[in-house]
């Protein structure tokens, strides 16, 4: 029955389009490495259609469908699993920005179109497209929206459901939801964009999005200090709120463990300041009327921080290659991570007012349960959500580490976060890595709620199975 069904892919999406042997890594493998699945055959449709056509065959076939877009999740929700019965769907083909209407500021593009791609055909219409995350020139629109993605900005825009007027969705039927409209509102029924954008491909594949555009502002302030804690990280935050305003569109803290494994795995980059304090902030202001007025908030507001005492230095990128350069820096401490070994990771929300003491409590259970243990603490302090990842000590072996260590790391992180009335996983998703610990997390009620959903739009579970919520 399988050799049938792959024949009908060949016929809906072309021979060349539906790969079964050699090496399907770039598929089969997660982004962190961390597990392997096995698919029966990745299939690329090049439209909306072809994806109903193939949805409507392994419907009848009762074959599961894993979605895909650019494969950098960090959570095991875009890989098939070991079974060999799964089809991978990639939507890498379906690329198009289908159009840009000016006055609506919204710009419609297929699901596949890779982030930074969409950034730049906004910014040559003369717009700005926010959303923005350090896998941006591999990652889709398709899996951003699956995910709800995050990233640097949405202190001031949103996340990636912020961000989204109208879907294109083909359902666990085959049946194909033209939902692109590019209205601020619609007060209808149910939002069933809102439905879909976030549930990791479990309730239906999204093919086509309509997204909002923005006017590109007049100039943009990026600033880098050092802070003497995390509770003067929160006093700085607060300080830029009320001085920058809606003008604040990204506030980033990194801790001074995780800036230097940048600096020892990338010298070239020339860290600033990371020495010289616990924490460092990397904030940046967008002004709309010019460089001079935007200026002017940034003096001041750092003004204000050196007399406050929740600033001991700081640097202002003169341009927009050191911005640039700066951001890089932050966004290489996952890199330089992974090069120092395997690693734990967390993607955590807590309220930004209790972040200080989740993080002195936290800090301190872990190094009292494992001496030693290195804490790679950073993330966007703006909205909350810290990457609060835990690596090996500096003598232990980094494969055992995760290997003896991960659950109860898991267990003390997540059972902190609970305390702090935060979530598990911020921007990340739920995948098949939290799959077992929102379970525990979450309350008896949200997930009856959630199965309920999930039987509703897929009865038959073919869509993204073992994914965000069990059958």
């Amino acid at each position: 029955m399988h050799d049938e069904l792959v024949e009908r892919f060949k016929n809906i999406v072309g021979p060349s389009n539906v790969l079964v042997d050699g090496d399907l890594s770039a598929y089969e493998l997660d982004w962190r490495k961390r597990s392997r699945g096995k698919a029966l055959a990745v299939v690329r449709p090049g439209n909306t259609p072809e994806v109903a056509a193939l949805v409507k065959a392994c419907a009848l076939a009762g074959v599961s469908i894993v979605t895909q877009g650019g494969n950098t999740g960090l959570v095991g929700g875009s890989i098939p699993d070991d079974s060999g019965q799964q089809v991978v769907l990639s939507l890498g083909r379906m690329n198009t920005v289908r159009s840009i209407d000016a006055a609506n500021l919204t710009m419609t593009a297929d699901s596949g179109c890779i982030l930074q791609n969409l950034q730049d055909v906004a910014e040559k219409a003369g717009f700005l497209f926010p959303l923005s995350l350090a896998a941006e020139g591999s990652c889709t629109i398709g899996g951003n929206l699956a995910t709800n993605a995050g990233g640097t900005q949405v202190v001031r825009y949103g996340n990636a459901r912020d961000l989204c007027l109208g879907l294109e969705v083909v359902t666990a039927q085959g049946e194909i939801w033209h939902g692109l409209s590019g209205l601020r509102k619609d007060n209808t029924g149910y939002d069933l964009r809102d439905l879909l954008v976030g549930s990791e491909g479990t309730l239906g594949i999204i093919t086509a999005a309509t997204l909002k555009l923005y006017p590109m502002p007049a100039a943009r302030l990026t600033a880098w200090a050092s802070v003497p804690s995390m509770e003067h990280a929160v006093t700085l935050l607060g300080l830029a709120h009320k001085h920058l305003g809606a003008g604040l569109t990204g506030f980033e803290v990194m801790g001074q463990f995780a800036l230097s494994l940048v600096a020892k795995h990338y010298p070239q980059q020339r860290v600033p300041l990371w020495q010289d304090a616990p924490y460092c902030v990397l904030l940046e202001n967008s002004d709309h009327e010019s460089e001079s007025h935007a200026r002017t908030q940034f003096e001041k507001l750092l003004e204000t921080a050196f007399e406050d005492g929740c600033v001991t230095d700081a640097v202002v990128a003169e341009n927009l290659t050191q911005a640039n350069q700066l951001w890089h820096i932050r966004e290489s401490i996952p890199l330089a991570q992974a090069d120092e070994g395997l690693n734990i990771k967390h993607d955590i929300s807590i309220a930004v007012s209790s972040i200080p003491e989740f993080v002195a409590t936290t800090d301190a259970q872990l190094e009292a349960a494992i001496p030693g243990v290195r804490l790679v603490n950073f993330g966007h302090l703006g909205d909350g959500n810290l990457h609060y990842n835990v690596q090996a000590p500096a003598d232990g072996n980094s494969k055992a580490f995760l290997l003896d260590r991960e659950a109860q790391v898991n267990t003390i992180v997540y059972d902190s976060v609970a305390y702090f009335d935060g979530s598990i996983s911020a921007e990340h998703g739920v995948g098949s890595l939290k799959l077992d610990k929102l379970e525990h997390h979450k309350s008896p009620v949200a997930l009856g709620m959630m199965r309920a959903i999930k039987q509703a739009l897929d009865p038959q579970g073919t869509m993204n199975p073992g994914r965000v919520v069990r059958a």
